[in-house]
C-alpha cells in the first residue's frame, strides 16, 4: 500500500496545513468591486485541536472544522468580514456562568474537561453547549501606516498561533482566506447600529436572480452527549447584484429548550452597502414541539425528525433579540 507524501493536504500525518495547502482548497469568486471566499477542508488535526484549545481555553467540540472559512473582502477599501471556528468558539462563555443547568449538565461537562483538555493546567467551567454570539470577524484597515486589526463582532480579536507561535501576520496569511488587505483612505470602516433600516431587502432577495457562487460551510458541531445537537455553520449565495450569508448556529438541547442565533450578511453591489442582521430565538423544548404538532400537525415522529433541521423550526421560535447594523462603502473610492 503506498503512503501518502508527508506533506500532501490529505496527509492524517501531517499535524498544520502550510499556506499553500489552504489556498489550494480555498474557492474564490470576484463580483464587482468585492471578493467572495470560501473554503471547505476535513475534520481538524490533533495538533491543529491541540493549539486551539490553548488559544480557546476550552475544550472544543467534537467535530471541528478550523480550517474552514467564508470571506467577504471590498477590494478597493480592504474592508471584510469572515467566519470561522476559531473566533467563534473564542466568544462562547468561559466563566460557566451562562452555562445551562440540567441534570446531566455537570457530569458531561466533567467527563469532557478530563478526556478533552490534557496539557491545560487552567481547566475552566464553560458552556458546554457551545452557544456563541458570534457575529462575524470584521477587519478594518486604515490609519496613517496603513496598519491593520481585526474585530471580532465588537472585540478584538487576539493574534493566532500558527504552529504553535503567536503571530499577528498569520491572521492575513496561514489561518485566513484572505491576503493581507491594502491600506484604507478611511480608518473606521466598520458595521455600525442602525434605526434608518430595518430589515434585509426580502423582495430582492425572493427573486429567482441566478446564482453565480454558493457554499456551505460547517464550522462545528457537538451531539451533546447524545443529548441533542449545538451545530454552526454558514451558507452563502451570490447573485449578480447582491449577496446573502448567513451563520446559523442551531441547539437541540433534548426536553430542554431550542436555541438559534442567525447572523445574516447582506451586500448590495451596485450601491456597495452592507447590512448585518443579528437575531436570537430561543424557547422550552417543549413549546417547540407543541408548535410542530399544533402548527403543522406533525405526528410524533415526524416531531422528532423536524426538531433535527433548523430550517424547520427556526420561524416559529419567538425573536429574543434582533440589530441591525449598516455600513456604506459607497464613497470609498477604487484605488488606482
Amino acid at each position: 500500500m503506498t503512503s501518502q507524501p508527508r506533506n500532501d493536504i490529505g496527509s492524517v500525518n501531517e499535524p498544520f496545513l502550510s499556506a499553500a495547502d489552504l489556498a489550494q482548497a480555498t474557492r474564490n469568486h470576484v463580483q464587482g468591486q468585492w471578493q467572495i471566499s470560501s473554503r471547505k477542508l476535513p475534520i481538524s488535526r490533533a495538533g491543529a485541536i491541540d493549539e486551539l484549545n490553548e488559544r480557546i481555553t476550552i475544550p472544543v467540540p467534537e467535530m471541528i472544522f478550523g480550517d474552514n472559512q467564508v470571506a467577504i473582502r471590498h477590494l478597493p477599501s480592504g474592508w471584510a468580514i469572515w467566519f470561522d471556528a476559531g473566533d467563534a468558539l473564542d466568544q462562547v462563555d468561559k466563566t460557566g456562568q451562562g452555562r445551562l443547568q440540567v441534570a446531566y449538565a455537570s457530569d458531561w461537562a466533567s467527563s469532557r474537561e478530563m478526556s478533552s483538555v490534557e496539557g491545560i493546567s487552567d481547566v475552566r467551567p464553560y458552556d458546554w453547549s457551545y452557544t456563541t454570539p458570534y457575529k462575524g470577524t470584521e477587519q478594518v484597515v486604515g490609519g496613517p501606516a496603513g496598519e491593520s486589526s481585526s474585530t471580532v463582532a465588537a472585540e478584538t480579536a487576539p493574534a493566532p498561533v500558527v504552529n504553535g507561535v503567536p503571530s499577528e501576520e498569520a491572521s492575513t496569511s496561514a489561518n485566513d482566506i484572505l491576503p493581507p488587505p491594502p491600506p484604507s483612505s478611511s480608518p473606521f470602516l466598520r458595521l455600525t447600529p442602525t434605526s434608518t433600516v430595518t430589515s434585509l431587502p426580502l423582495d430582492l432577495l425572493r427573486r429567482r436572480d441566478p446564482i453565480v457562487f454558493h457554499d456551505d460551510v460547517i464550522l462545528y458541531e457537538s451531539e451533546l452527549d447524545d443529548n441533542g445537537i449545538s451545530v454552526l455553520r454558514v451558507k452563502i449565495r451570490v447573485m449578480p447584484q447582491r449577496l446573502l450569508l448567513l451563520s446559523r448556529f442551531y441547539l437541540r438541547l433534548d426536553n430542554v429548550l431550542v436555541r438559534v442565533r442567525d447572523t445574516r450578511v447582506y451586500v448590495d453591489f451596485d450601491t456597495n452597502e452592507v447590512l448585518r442582521e443579528y437575531t436570537a430565538r430561543e424557547d422550552s423544548f417543549e413549546n417547540v414541539r407543541r408548535t410542530l404538532t399544533q402548527r403543522r400537525g406533525l405526528r410524533l415522529e415526524d416531531v422528532m425528525m423536524a426538531l433535527r433541521d433548523a430550517n424547520q423550526v427556526a420561524d416559529l421560535i419567538p425573536v429574543v433579540e434582533n440589530i441591525m447594523e449598516r455600513l456604506d462603502l459607497s464613497r470609498v473610492s477604487r484605488r488606482a
